[in-house]
């Protein structure tokens, strides 16, 4: 009988949905992705024109709701490129970035965008440190940009960054005068530094209900590693729109992962996001090659190694029974199991790399190549690649 934990295509825990423990969620949940302007701001990274039509592609393709194709304010190029992703006409629901300025909100609709997120601080470090203002100062600009966006037309969501270290009651003026005089069609909350807890982010999303009724937004970044488990917390919490990025990108640390927070709500919640998991590594690798940011070799779901096995002991269950290894098979996501050899493998590794290679070993020659196996990568530090497996097994079914 297949359960929500256990099914062909994977295997989790039975206590995620235990009546205590599983909330209930928003019943839509819509993933808006942010590669192609937080996910540049990640230092170093540069997506051309071309780049960014081809990722918008791949994101459409993979069925993410909303991308946001960039800041139009940035530069010339930048403006080109959103006007011909609004011009694809892709199933996705395009955005703009803007400040809280009018000129921002005008180069949007130049380029034939409809939706924007305007972004306005709320945390009193930005506010007064980095920007230098008065909390009236932020508040007025955050209302008239908001005024003019929605007197344009356009859907607008409403991005008080910093919010998670916004004084209570200023952010609680922000958002009800935002809401009484300005209209935004919804509201994020944004942990912009990555410093709230899981249940910080509750509260927060508590308090916010408690002033509007409008569509709650979550966008965390992972400055102490938590931008996944903020952005379900957000979700649990009543977030209809949750923000990521592809291979987690962003400032510093990064943004809350596309294809973490996907498989959390698919596996962990049950929840069909209607992605397309199987594009999630194409996803990963295109954005991984045009960013020139290397996704780490032991990154959850995407990375290289995520399925990969050196270990000898239940080496035949890898293949016979892998949800025995793994909390979901690889196919599921687009990628593959790969046996490695080094200082942890045993005989069955041997056996198993053997066929993969299409390598006749005599039974009794195993052993001595196991142990050959193991002393070369202790020497190595390191697995060993094919040729060096090959040319091993040649010295000793030679010898």
């Amino acid at each position: 009988m297949q359960t929500p934990w256990k099914t062909e295509n994977w295997w989790v825990s039975p206590f995620n949905f235990e009546e205590e423990v599983l909330p209930k969620l928003p019943e839509k949940i819509e993933f808006h992705d942010s590669t192609l302007r937080d996910g540049e701001q990640t230092p170093g990274v540069v997506f051309r024109e071309k780049e960014k039509i081809e990722i918008a592609e791949l994101l459409a393709e993979a069925g993410v709701h909303r991308i946001e194709a960039g800041m139009p304010a940035v530069s010339e190029e930048d403006a080109r490129a959103i006007r011909k992703i609004v011009e694809m006409d892709l199933p996705s629901k395009i955005y703009a970035f803007c400040r809280a300025t009018k000129e921002d909100i005008d180069k949007a609709i130049d380029c034939g965008i409809k939706r924007v997120v305007i972004e306005s601080p709320s945390g009193e470090p930005k506010i007064k440190y980095q920007l230098r203002w008065t909390e009236q100062k932020a508040m007025d600009r955050a209302i008239e940009a908001l005024s003019y966006a929605k007197s344009q037309g356009l859907e607008v969501c409403f991005f008080p960054f910093d919010t998670t270290r916004a004084d209570l009651n200023f952010l609680k003026l922000l958002i009800e005068t935002a809401v009484k005089e300005a209209h935004p069609d919804s509201i994020a909350i944004i942990d912009t530094t990555g410093c709230a807890t899981p249940a910080a982010i509750k509260y927060l999303f508590k308090k916010v209900r408690e002033w509007t009724n409008l569509p709650l937004e979550v966008h965390t970044h992972n400055d102490l590693g938590l931008a996944t488990a903020t952005s379900l917390a957000g979700i649990e919490a009543g977030a209809e729109v949750v923000h990521v990025c592809v291979n987690g990108l962003g400032e510093r640390t990064g943004n809350a992962s596309l294809e973490e927070v996907c498989i959390a709500l698919e596996t962990l919640y049950g929840y069909r996001t209607g992605i397309d998991l199987s594009k999630l590594t194409k996803l990963s690798k295109k954005v991984e090659e045009l960013s020139g940011i290397k996704v780490a070799r032991n990154k959850p779901i995407v990375g290289e190694s995520a399925f990969m096995r050196e270990i000898g002991l239940g080496m035949q269950a890898v293949f016979s029974m892998p949800l025995a290894i793994f909390p979901f098979k690889p196919e599921l996501v687009g990628q593959k199991i790969t046996v490695v050899l080094g200082k942890k493998s045993g005989k069955e590794s041997i056996k198993i790399k053997a066929e993969e290679l299409g390598l006749e070993i005599p039974e009794e020659k195993i052993a001595p190549i196991v142990e050959e196996v193991k002393r070369v990568s202790i020497e190595k530090k390191r697995c060993l690649t094919d040729e060096e497996f090959i040319e091993i097994v040649k010295n000793i079914v030679n010898a």
